[in-house]
C-alpha cells in the first residue's frame, strides 16, 4: 500500500469560483490566473475547469507553451512579460499578451522590431506603477512610451493595468490614491481598455472599474481577505488534502508529545499520528491548536510538525482509530485557517503542495 496521503482537486468548486468571479465581473472580460501552476493545483489538471475564462495569466514561457500543448487557444497574458530580446520571438509565435513594467523591455521592442517581422503583431499592456513601487512604468512615462511603440507598426498597446498595494483592505479609502493616479493617466494619455482588479479588488472593492478583471486566489477557493472567509464570499475549495491515523497512542497528563516537547498533555489523552509532515507541504510553524479534521470530529495539533507527521489530540474525536481518515485542510478545514495558525496566507500552502503527494482530480 502507498502512503496514504494524497490530495483531490474538485473541479466542480474550481467551475464554481469561476462563476462567483463571473458574478462580480459584471460582464468584464476574465483573465483567470494561473501562474505558478495554477497555485499548486496543475495547469493542465485545471484548464477544462476554466474554459469559460476569457483568457490565461501566467508569468512565465514554459506555463504559456505547456497551455497552448494542451489545446489552450485563448489569449494568454504574460504578466512579467518577457525578459530578453529573443523571448519577442516565443512571445510572437505562441500568440502572447505581454505585460511591459519598465523602459529596457521598450527599448527592447523597438530593437526588436526593427527587423521581427511579426506573425501576427504582439499585443501589449503597459502596466503603470501606482504605489506598489515594484513593476509598472511612471505614469510620466507614458506619452512616450505608447508613442514610440506605435511608431513601430509590428506591436500593439492594447490596454492600460495596475497591482493595487492594499486591494486586500477592507477600507475602500485605501484606494482612493492609486486609482486616482491610474484614472489621471488614463484621462491625460489613453482612450484604450484598462485592467485593474485582482481577486481583493473584485470581491471587495466595487469603485475599481476597467474592462477586464485578474481573479487568482479566490478562483482556487482562498480567501484574498484577512479576517473574511472563503465562503463568506461563496467560494468553495478546491485543493483537499488527505491523509490517515498511523498510530494511536495513550499520553498521560504531564506528558510531552513531539520534538522539544512543545504540547504538554493537560490531561490523560489519546494521541493520534498523521501521515503528513512539512516535507509533504505542511506548514513547519503551525501552532498547537490548528484544526485537523479526524473520523468527522475536530481534532487539534499538538506539538511540533516534523518531516513525515504531525500529531493530533483526539479528545474531539473519541472514535478515531488507525486508519482513520484525517483531512488536513479543504472541505472542513479552510485552508485559511490553517494558513492563519503558521502566520502565512493560503497561497503559501496551495503552492508548497510537495511533489511527493499524489494529487487526482475529480469532477
Amino acid at each position: 500500500m502507498p502512503r496514504p496521503i494524497f490530495a483531490h482537486i474538485d473541479l466542480n468548486a474550481l467551475r464554481h469560483n469561476l462563476a462567483v468571479a463571473r458574478t462580480h465581473a459584471k460582464g468584464r472580460a476574465l483573465w483567470a490566473v494561473v501562474k505558478a501552476n495554477a497555485y499548486g493545483h496543475g495547469l493542465e489538471r485545471v484548464m477544462t475547469a476554466l474554459a469559460q475564462a476569457d483568457g490565461l495569466a501566467l508569468l512565465d514561457f514554459d506555463e504559456a507553451r505547456r497551455a497552448r500543448d494542451a489545446g489552450w487557444r485563448k489569449p494568454i497574458l504574460l504578466l512579467e512579460g518577457f525578459f530578453s530580446i529573443p523571448d519577442l520571438t516565443l512571445v510572437d509565435a505562441l500568440g502572447l499578451t505581454a505585460v511591459v513594467h519598465h523602459t529596457d523591455q521598450v527599448r527592447w521592442l523597438l530593437e526588436w522590431a526593427k527587423s521581427a517581422v511579426p506573425t501576427g503583431g504582439v499585443n501589449l499592456y503597459l502596466k503603470v506603477n501606482t504605489g506598489m513601487n515594484r513593476l509598472g512604468l511612471n505614469p510620466e512615462e507614458l506619452p512616450a512610451t505608447i508613442e514610440q511603440l506605435s511608431a513601430t507598426g509590428k506591436v500593439r498597446v492594447v490596454a492600460l493595468m495596475t497591482h493595487f498595494a492594499n486591494a486586500d483592505s477592507a477600507d475602500h479609502h485605501e484606494l482612493d490614491e492609486p486609482l486616482r493616479q491610474f484614472n489621471t493617466a488614463v484621462a491625460a494619455y489613453w482612450r484604450g481598455k484598462t485592467s485593474l482588479a485582482n481577486s481583493a479588488s473584485l470581491l471587495m472593492h466595487p469603485q475599481v472599474g476597467g474592462d477586464s478583471v485578474r481573479p487568482g486566489i479566490m478562483l482556487y477557493g482562498a480567501s484574498p481577505m484577512q479576517g473574511q472567509t472563503a465562503a463568506s464570499f461563496g467560494l468553495k475549495p478546491v485543493m483537499r488534502l488527505y491523509s490517515e491515523l498511523i498510530a494511536v497512542r495513550a499520553v498521560k497528563a504531564g506528558q510531552a508529545v513531539g520534538y522539544g516537547g512543545r504540547w504538554v498533555a493537560p490531561r490523560d489523552t489519546r494521541i493520534g499520528v498523521v501521515a503528513c509532515g512539512y516535507a509533504d507541504g505542511y506548514p513547519r510553524i503551525a501552532a498547537d491548536g490548528t484544526p485537523v479534521w479526524v473520523q468527522g470530529h475536530c481534532a487539534a495539533l499538538a506539538g511540533r510538525v516534523s518531516m513525515d507527521m504531525i500529531t493530533v489530540d483526539l479528545a474531539g474525536a473519541p472514535q478515531a482509530q488507525v486508519g482513520s481518515r484525517v483531512e488536513l485542510w479543504g472541505e472542513h478545514v479552510p485552508i485559511d485557517a490553517v494558513a492563519q495558525s503558521a502566520g502565512t496566507v493560503g497561497y503559501e500552502l496551495m503552492c508548497a503542495l510537495a511533489p511527493r503527494v499524489p494529487i487526482s482530480a475529480v469532477g
